[in-house]
């Protein structure tokens, strides 16, 4: 998490971290990124980057969780009564047209490709229903695979909707 130092910034300042972190890891693993790009792309000291952020992991998981929220918007994520896959296949389809061409774009291929595994696992609510997580876990892997083979879009998207079409009937 940022700092209330960050939190606290005059939004152009914020905005010019925010690209310049866009930037980095756009363009470097979370791995090869460099504090030393990032300040200089920013335009400020070393010191202001870790008054900030209390590392690079921290600085990419807020530049992430921005980015998520940003491609995420008009999009259901969260399961809302009775299971209904058609929404899930929905959800997919409207946040690949979002990703694709965003400005995120590089930043998401890259940490499905390259960054999701050096970061913490995210937990998800025990108490979501076996479908619903099922469906979830599904979306998220059918993501993954078009992010990095986007070629294979429609056969994903199609494999995506037999399943969700299979976890309908049993539940």
């Amino acid at each position: 998490m940022p700092t209330a130092t960050f939190d606290h910034l005059n939004p152009e300042k914020k905005a010019r971290v925010m690209a310049a972190l866009l930037q980095e890891f756009s363009a470097h693993s979370l791995a090869d990124a460099q504090v030393a790009r990032i300040v200089t792309a920013a335009d400020i000291a070393r010191g202001a980057f870790y008054k900030y952020f209390a590392d690079l992991t921290d600085a990419y998981q807020t530049l992430y969780r921005a980015a998520m929220t940003a491609v995420h918007q008009g999009v259901p994520t969260a399961p809302q009564g009775s299971f209904d896959p058609q929404r899930y296949y929905q959800a997919v389809t409207a946040f690949l047209t979002h990703f694709t061409g965003s400005q995120y774009d590089e930043l998401i291929r890259r940490h499905y490709g390259e960054n999701e595994s050096l970061l913490p696992a995210r937990s998800v609510p025990t108490d979501l229903p076996a479908a619903d997580w099922a469906a979830m876990t599904l979306s998220h892997a059918t993501i993954k695979a078009v992010m990095l083979r986007p070629q294979t879009q429609a056969a994903e998207l199609a494999r995506f909707q037999q399943a969700l079409r299979l976890l309908a009937k049993g539940e």
